[in-house]
């Protein structure tokens, strides 16, 4: 299933199901609290494990590149940096979570998330959220918020195995295997994946010094999830039952980088991470109030080596960044009965405490670049949502987060979704604000000589709105436009010498959300999404560098019975996709000719299309093999100037879960 436009019940179908009139989603990551996806004031986008397989989502990167509002920009294949602008923000203020906790890198510059580095064999779905959404998560959640959850186990077997194994061009070769399920109160899910490929040069083409040099890709990651139910919720009880969770995974991703505009054979890098959590769960009062505490920490080693060569035969880089976190969070959800009109009542409360740690060095002996800091914060938050006359969804959150050493936050956000079932529509409003703390180099970094971090840097802060109505045209199709609004200020930037940074920006961001879905026939769906939006830096009155003006995708899904004998669910489906980035600009010195040369003025970057390919075909039952065909049109668009997109690839394989 996935949810491409910006609420509504209709465009919440599960897109691998011949009913069209289904039950709409239910999403976590909105509110913290379980609600139907039509009944939420935030815009959603959930994508699920069919709509991973069926659409041939290796990375992170590619399932998100159909969000509306959210562009990737890729520096290379997979497994390249790829940072994510989500509604025209800097990709710094994007919040990424796995099952709900913060997983953004200390050790970043920026405090960003890099969305190349994930592969999907253990994700569930993925949930996300457009807008601000500090007042639920705190800090980085200005343009929005993106959750990973992982499998769960299934509660009505002993063992479900499941596998993928695939392979095809530039020497390309995937899969995982894993094994889920319930025996008693206690319940467990192992998945480990791996990929490997030669990968694809991403130098642009157009250089005249290029030399076609493949950057490759070796990439493992292991996951166990335990549960322990103890005891059962009986109504009248005071303490009923309490759930203990444990989850660890572990990355390691190996690859070749380029050092664009120019090919670099020797220059690698190694990105290690592990995150584990430790989670009790428990229903207090018959199950109205339920309490949580999440003990969980993380860790992030990444090195850069460069060695000497034929392209750069002075090269000697041995960069290496290192990052810790560690959190407890405190979560409560409290049930009210209904008062008259008011129903469906819920009083959310809790708080936080983080560190983080950061110590990374990087750069030449007489250009080095270090951080070896730390930083606390603590936070309190609570929020309220209820029905009221069986069609008017109220939400209200405020948050307070508490730095040590500088200025902390009090976040807010309140929103509405008025159904207006005689006209089969659905209106739904929205406000808040949100901030981005400094990240540790931005307050305690140093270049040797030449630059220092800020401690008494601010956070940067915006304010945002949002208005929208969504309308079922037909039993089988649903249209829907939205308008955001998002004004930014004390953004973080380098002082006019480059020898420090300073809260010296500001930057409006609107633009408009435009979705349509179609469903002819049981066996046919369309849908089609555009966003067109203005981002600028209001200090200068110039345009935001890497937002492109228009972002728009096309997803079709055709699902028909096997014409052999064969269980009535299995189904051929075949997915095409078609994805367009418009312009977007790019700074002075940050764009190429082709000789490789620097241009000293700000320009744009060409806008590009891709259209993706995937077919799905039952082998036995319970196994089906399937093509994936990535770029068909063999693109060569640049996400940022030098930096191409791989080229026409194909891939084949088998999957089963038994």
């Amino acid at each position: 299933m996935i949810v491409l436009a910006p609420m509504g019940p209709a465009i919440a179908q599960d897109l691998t199901t011949t009913n069209p009139a289904t039950v709409p989603e239910v999403v976590v990551t909105a509110t913290r609290v379980p609600t139907p996806q039509d009944r939420i004031p935030a815009s959603v986008t959930v994508i699920d494990r069919r709509t991973i397989q069926e659409n041939g989502y290796t990375t992170l990167a590619e399932a998100l590149a159909i969000v509306p509002g959210f562009r990737l920009v890729q520096s290379g294949g997979l497994g390249q940096q790829a940072s994510g602008f989500a509604r025209g923000t800097n990709a710094r203020q994007v919040l990424v979570l796995l099952n709900g906790v913060p997983i953004n890198d200390p050790s970043d510059p920026n405090g960003a998330f890099n969305f190349g580095n994930e592969l999907l064999g253990d994700i569930e779905r993925i949930e996300v959220v457009r807008g601000p959404v500090s007042a639920v998560y705190g800090s980085a959640a200005i343009g929005g918020v993106v959750n990973l959850i992982t499998r769960s186990a299934p509660a009505d077997r002993a063992a479900v195995p499941y596998f993928e194994a695939a392979g095809g061009s530039n020497s390309t070769v995937r899969g995982f295997a894993g094994m889920g399920g319930t025996v008693g109160a206690f319940d467990y899910q192992v998945t480990g994946q791996s990929l490997s490929t030669r990968g694809s040069n991403a130098v642009a083409p157009r250089f005249t010094s290029n030399l076609g040099e493949r950057d490759g890709l070796r990439s493992a990651i292991g996951t166990v999830r335990l549960g322990l139910n103890i005891g059962e919720t009986v109504p009248g009880e005071v303490l009923g039952r309490t759930r203990i969770e444990g989850l660890v995974r572990g990355r390691e991703n190996t690859l070749g980088l380029d050092n664009v505009p120019n090919d670099d054979p020797n220059y690698t890098a190694q990105d290690r991470s592990w995150f584990g959590y430790l989670r009790s769960t428990t229903d207090l009062f018959g199950g109205a109030w339920s309490t949580r505490l999440t003990l969980n920490g993380s860790q992030n080693r990444r090195r850069y080596t460069n060695l000497p060569d034929v392209a750069n035969p002075t090269a000697t880089a041995d960069d290496l960044y290192r990052a810790d976190r560690r959190a407890l969070f405190w979560d409560n959800t409290v049930r009210l009965p209904s008062a008259g009109p008011l129903t469906d009542m819920a009083v959310l409360f809790g708080g936080q405490w983080e560190k983080e740690t950061a110590d990374s060095a990087n750069g030449s002996a007489f250009f080095r670049t270090t951080v070896d800091a730390s930083q606390r914060a603590a936070a309190g938050y609570a929020s309220v949502q209820g029905r009221l006359y069986e069609r008017l969804d109220l939400t209200a959150g405020l948050r307070h987060d508490a730095p040590e050493n500088y200025d902390g936050f009090t976040s807010w956000r309140v929103g509405g979704v008025l159904a207006l079932p005689e006209i089969s529509s659905r209106l739904r409003s929205a406000a808040g604000t949100a901030f981005k703390a400094p990240s540790l180099f931005q307050r305690f970094g140093t270049i040797t000589g030449f630059f220092q971090g800020n401690p008494d840097l601010k956070p940067e802060e915006s304010f945002s709105w949002e208005a929208g109505i969504e309308t079922d045209v037909t039993s089988w199709a649903t249209v829907s436009a939205l308008y955001f609004d998002n004004r930014l200020r004390n953004l973080i930037n380098y002082d006019a010498s480059f020898t420090t940074l300073l809260n010296v920006e500001r930057a409006r961001i609107r633009g408009g959300e435009f979705a349509l879905t179609v469903r002819p026939a049981d066996w046919l769906s369309f849908t089609g999404t555009w966003t067109v939006q203005e981002a600028r830096d209001t200090t200068n009155d110039q345009p935001l560098a890497r937002r492109a003006r228009n972002l728009a995708s096309l997803t079709a899904r055709l699902s028909a019975p096997v014409p052999w004998e064969a269980p009535q669910a299995a189904r051929i489906t075949v997915v095409p996709e078609l994805v367009y980035t418009g312009p977007s600009p790019e700074g002075a010195f940050a764009r190429y000719n082709d000789d490789g040369s620097s241009i000293g003025t700000p320009g744009k970057n060409r806008g590009g299309t891709v259209f993706n390919l995937t077919a799905t075909v039952p082998v036995v039952e319970k196994v089906a093999g399937f093509v994936e065909i990535r770029n068909l049109g063999n693109s060569r668009y640049e996400p940022a100037n030098g930096f191409v997109i791989p080229g026409r690839s194909a891939l084949a394989g088998i999957r089963g879960t038994f």
